[in-house]
């Protein structure tokens, strides 16, 4: 006669890296829920999948440190199994096997069915588009293509991602449709490159036809373009935004230097004066559109001279929302074959002089927004503010409106009309009107 009961299985979802990785926990946890499982997304659970990122040394860094952890919890008897997906076990795995053997089993990003079948599940090829999500009710992502065909010489997604393959329009549709119902206010389209979408289906960059098709999806009320490369960007797509109120005046657009020698050894396929050029006819065709970017310092051959034509540049263009980060030197990739010359503390100085700018740029910029009302949807409450955003910003990454809950109250989801009352250099404060 057995003493105690038997130990429910409770799989606990972790994922580490970009809102990619937030999309493939969905669809792992939404196939695991159709297979009646126990699931959860950073929870307790005594099986534990680990969605590992391989970008840069910090997110690789942060992937084994997690991966070590968990391994020690297994150690202790605290979980039972340790599995690990996701772009450090696609790029790493013989290595991650050598080092860190106590892992029950790794799986690369296009192993799904496989993960599955460890974690005793079928792959249910009818949930197309069917997910667990994990952000806030009112936003979701949209992943409308994998993979890369680009050839920067500093990235090592294709690698990880391997070619890239659009997801047909009818399908996208559908998806949006499902998360529409399920309460979803707004999308958030991603791909490693959005420019690409449609190339390898259609024949043709297509992006402006999947907009087009999007917007009709009842229930959705904001759709925003996250990761675009600029050589070959569709300008019809900002034909599109201009016409159709749903689609938010908002681009994400990595431009990663500006330097053309800088430019020509990325293998980025554009050139300073192209990319500013783009930049004023996004400004010009979309009046108010808000532009954020990320940029790369300290990249291999990076003179003082290169750095402050960027640095200059970024004070001329005043984009909206800037991120910046410190090269990281990728094996494999082709810049790997050049020296790492740049000494580590001048990656860093250049990375936050470039920030220190942008934090100005940011504080002038959100001045001109006291007094001015606002559409934004309210994401959370958090301490004693409602916070929400504007059309001009992404979750996570840009700018927040804050008001405050003690004298007034809001509901989580809902989109209200704010008027800014103060500013500083990265949030508004605002109040209904």
């Amino acid at each position: 006669m057995r003493t105690k009961s038997l130990k429910k299985n409770k799989i606990n979802v972790i994922t580490l890296g970009c809102s990619k990785n937030t999309y493939d926990s969905e669809v792992l946890m939404g196939q695991l829920k159709a297979n009646g499982k126990d699931v959860a997304h950073e929870e307790e659970g005594n099986i534990v999948v680990i969605n590992t990122c391989g970008f840069i040394d910090n997110a690789k860094e942060e992937s084994v440190n997690t991966i070590l952890e968990y391994v020690d919890k297994k150690d202790q008897g605290i979980v039972d199994k340790v599995f690990v997906t996701g772009c450090l076990s696609e790029r790493y795995r013989p290595d991650l096997e050598k080092e860190i053997p106590d892992v029950d089993q790794y799986f690369g990003t296009t192993e799904l069915p496989l993960l599955l079948k460890a974690l005793g599940a079928d792959y249910k090829h009818e949930l197309l588009g069917e997910r667990l999500t994990t952000t806030p009710k009112n936003y979701a992502y949209l992943k409308i293509a994998e993979g890369c065909d680009r050839p920067c010489s500093f990235c090592a997604i294709p690698l990880m991602r391997g070619k890239h393959v659009s997801q047909p329009i009818e399908k996208l549709v559908k998806e949006a449709e499902g998360l529409a119902k399920k309460g979803v206010k707004e999308l958030i389209l991603i791909a490693q490159d959005l420019t690409y979408y449609g190339l390898d289906l259609y024949k043709k960059r297509n992006l402006a036809e999947l907009l087009e098709n999007l917007v009709q999806v009842e229930g959705i009320e904001w759709i925003r373009l996250h990761y675009a490369f600029p050589s070959g960007f569709p300008m019809d797509v900002l034909d599109v935004m201009k016409r159709e109120p749903k689609i938010c005046n908002y681009i994400d657009i990595p431009l990663q230097h500006i330097s053309d020698d800088i430019l020509k050894s990325m293998k980025r396929g554009t050139t300073k004066e192209k990319t500013t050029k783009l930049l004023q006819e996004f400004r010009e065709r979309v009046p108010g559109i808000a532009i954020r970017t990320t940029l790369i310092v300290g990249y291999p051959g990076e003179t003082q001279e290169d750095f402050e034509i960027l640095r200059e540049w970024v004070q001329e263009m005043k984009f909206e929302r800037l991120g910046c980060f410190t090269y990281s030197h990728e094996e494999n990739t082709g810049a790997f074959a050049l020296e790492d010359d740049v000494p580590h503390e001048v990656k860093q100085a250049r990375a936050a002089e470039i920030m220190d700018l942008q934090s100005q740029i940011s504080w002038d910029l959100n001045q001109e927004k006291i007094g001015k009302v606002f559409k934004c949807v309210i994401d959370r409450k958090e301490g004693q503010y409602f916070i929400g955003r504007t059309e001009f910003d992404s979750p996570d990454v840009d700018n927040e409106v804050l008001v405050d809950a003690s004298k007034y109250y809001l509901k989580t989801g809902d989109f209200v009309n704010l008027k800014v009352t103060d500013a500083t250099e990265f949030d508004l404060y605002a109040e209904p009107i």
